[in-house]
């Protein structure tokens, strides 16, 4: 049977018992169509990069399931209905991860910290800095010139 790596967000509004009731109801359409889910892991209410539906926030769970590609499409199609649910990614794999994973992996985190320097920002870094790196040097025109001279005329240079 295929395996898959199923993660849904559901509306922040919802508390964590509600979220694991939606689980536990997609849980149940799986191995009702021949799946199983091997692995449930809630991540918590984390910030999203941009507003989904109104909501800054949303419950993360991830899904690890091996069951035939029509208990997946059932699924999704029933959080497509829900109006809890706000995205929903779902992605083929070879083989599922045995441990935690890389969200739930808290010596990951801990090695990115350490590596970082001090007053270094995130893994994207200082944005103007970056921005200046990566712009390639501007060609002066003509204008810019004729001030320069201006400039060093006034001051005697």
């Amino acid at each position: 049977m295929p395996l898959y790596e199923h993660v849904y967000l559901a509306r922040q509004d919802l508390s964590a018992q509600q979220v694991d009731e939606l689980t536990t109801q997609y849980k149940g359409v799986i191995e009702q169509l021949g799946g199983a889910v091997s692995k449930v892991e809630y991540w918590g209410v984390k910030s999203l990069t941009y507003r989904i539906n109104k909501n800054r926030k949303a419950h993360f769970t991830l899904l690890n399931i091996e069951a035939p590609a029509a208990a997946v499409a059932e699924v999704e199609r029933q959080q497509r209905i829900s109006e809890d649910v706000l995205r929903a990614l779902t992605v083929k794999v070879d083989e599922l991860e045995a441990g935690p994973s890389a969200m739930m992996r808290k010596s990951d985190r801990d090695e990115r910290d350490r590596d970082r320097r001090p007053g270094e920002r995130g893994e994207r870094g200082d944005r103007d800095r970056d921005r200046g790196d990566r712009r390639p040097p501007r060609d002066r025109g003509p204008r810019e010139d004729r001030a320069e001279t201006a400039d060093a005329e006034a001051t005697g240079e």
